[in-house]
C-alpha cells in the first residue's frame, strides 16, 4: 500500500497534467482535421482530380 502512495505522489501530478492537456487541445487537434480535409478537397478541385484518388494515391482510407 505504502508503494502505491509513492507512485502516485511521484507521477500523479505529471498524469493529471497530461490528462489535462489532452482535454484541452482536442478541439484544437479536431478543427485542425477538418481544416486539412477542406483545404484538400480545394486542391483536389483545383486540379481537377477527386478526392477519393487523391486518398487512393496517397494511401489513405476515407472516412
Amino acid at each position: 500500500m505504502e508503494e502505491i502512495i509513492k507512485l502516485s505522489a511521484n507521477y500523479g501530478f505529471p498524469m493529471i497534467v497530461a490528462g489535462y492537456l489532452l482535454v484541452r487541445i482536442e478541439p484544437v487537434l479536431r478543427e485542425l482535421k477538418e481544416s486539412i480535409v477542406v483545404l484538400t478537397a480545394v486542391v483536389a478541385r483545383q486540379y481537377g482530380t477527386d478526392v477519393e484518388e487523391i486518398r487512393n494515391i496517397a494511401g489513405l482510407k476515407g472516412n
